[in-house]
């Protein structure tokens, strides 16, 4: 496993740097440049055209990549057009409140979504199964922004149970124990609607593992010793099942970060993904490589997590 690990990791390092390279020119090829949204009237043409030369705007595409990419080995993901800012130190402080969203997403849609993927394989064709299908279905088409307003629209403004947006009531000055809850209710609206698709994606898929296993001989000899249904399913059914579903657990984890982007602006949650949005308006490009960056590694990580599960979950299964 060992060499595995330290293969598939040496191996990421070229499909890192082709990663980078294909976004890098495709953001070359969006409309316009970040000078663009600097335009004063009082800077004259000449001050921004050395401004374009001090940015590094005006060299061949190449000769930039190049340049970024210098900078990035050196652990320097750029600044800001407009303020000057560092890119690493503006995500580093945007990176503790997606952590908590997407984490609390993550936990939500897996502790959720297992055990109701195994109660409707054990109950197949029965009006249980029929219910959870429909919520699965709704859970998968409906769009989040849409999902998030209407949930905004009920349990805050209707029922007044939960805060609309943000990440702490401002000015509230909570400690302890109440600052925890604090958070916890402002998380509750926006870790939901981020885990629903995932939630119901992972119950999908459970059930229908499941009801693939359940038909295997060794479970029907467990049963007739005389098992509890109880121990067959949760013991001997549920971890074979779980192999399917350790493809969706590492393929989720960039896929909640994508997804923090929509949430994150509708709740007005302080995160990269918000920052993400505000960088794309501004076309604040250095803002939004690091960003990509940083996904592909995610995506690259996931993989790499769900392998090493695999060989964990499945002891027939070794590298």
């Amino acid at each position: 496993m060992k060499r595995y690990v330290i293969k598939r990791i040496l191996q990421s390092i070229p499909i890192l740097f082709g990663i980078t390279i294909m976004t890098f020119f495709i953001m070359q090829l969006a409309p316009g440049n970040p000078m663009e949204t600097m335009i004063n009237p009082k800077i004259s043409p000449a001050e921004m055209q050395k401004m374009r030369e001090s940015l590094g705007l005006d060299d061949p595409v190449y000769v930039q990549y190049l340049n970024w990419m210098k900078e990035i080995l050196q652990g320097n993901l750029g600044y800001t057009v407009k303020t000057g800012q560092p890119v690493g130190q503006l995500i580093l402080e945007r990176l503790p409140a997606t952590l908590l969203l997407t984490g609390s997403a993550f936990v939500m849609a897996f502790v959720i979504g297992i055990p109701l993927g195994v109660y409707s394989a054990t109950h197949r064709y029965k009006i249980q199964d029929y219910v959870l299908t429909v919520f699965s279905f709704i859970g998968i088409s409906v769009p989040s922004f849409f999902l998030g307003l209407g949930m905004i629209f009920l349990f805050a403004l209707k029922l007044g149970w939960l805060p609309t947006s943000g990440m702490l009531t401002i000015g509230a000055g909570y400690t302890g124990f109440g600052l925890v809850m604090d958070y916890a209710k402002h998380v509750i609206m926006p870790a939901t609607v981020l885990a629903m698709p995932t939630i119901a994606v992972v119950m999908r898929f459970t059930r229908s593992s499941m009801l693939e296993v359940l038909g295997q001989d060794y479970i029907r000899t467990a049963e007739a010793k005389g098992l509890k249904k109880n121990v067959v399913y949760l013991k001997h059914a549920l971890r074979n099942a779980l192999i399917p579903v350790i493809t969706i657990f590492g393929l989720s984890i960039p896929f909640l970060f994508g997804g923090a982007y929509i949430t994150e602006y509708i709740f007005n949650w302080p995160g990269m993904g918000s920052l993400g949005i505000q960088s794309i308006v501004a076309r604040e490009y250095p803002v939004i490589m690091a960003l990509n960056l940083f996904t592909s590694i995610l995506v690259m990580s996931g993989n790499l997590l769900a392998d090493i599960m695999y060989a964990w979950t499945d002891p027939r299964i070794r590298y």
